[in-house]
């Protein structure tokens, strides 16, 4: 497999590791929104987080929580985002499960969302949709 990710984890390429235990590793991005931003990933390969289970997400999730604080302490940041890309469309770049924690000081200028209100009577048509597809 040709995952970079993988590779990490495999120590075939240096990373700046922050935290591992038996099923989740987590190291600095190399291209960081904020010093301190972090990827933490799955030791073992999925694609995206639906492709992900759910025991796996959990321990994700617990990780992020662990460290997070950690990491906003050691930056001096004054909060963070957390961040999860799935699919090219939304900017996934690495097709392997990745949380990110970016670090976000005020005037640090990183804009998340263009915002785009629904138009008359579209929320209900949008709302109804994903309820059908549940």
């Amino acid at each position: 497999m040709d995952c970079i990710f993988c590779k990490i984890i495999a120590k075939e390429i240096p990373s700046e590791i922050i935290y591992e235990n038996d099923k989740v590793f987590a190291f600095l991005d190399t291209n960081p929104v904020n010093p301190g931003h972090t990827l933490v990933i799955p030791k073992t390969h999925n694609e995206n987080l639906i492709d992900t289970e759910d025991e796996l997400l959990c321990e994700i999730i617990l990780t992020v929580k662990k460290i997070a604080p950690a990491i906003i302490k050691a930056v001096g940041a004054e909060g963070y985002n957390l961040g999860v890309n799935s699919g090219t469309v939304a900017g996934q770049v690495v097709f392997h499960t990745h949380f990110h924690i970016m670090p976000r000081f005020e005037g640090d200028g990183h804009r998340h969302w263009n915002k785009k209100p629904y138009k008359e009577g579209e929320i209900g048509e949008v709302a109804l949709k994903i309820i059908a597809e549940l």
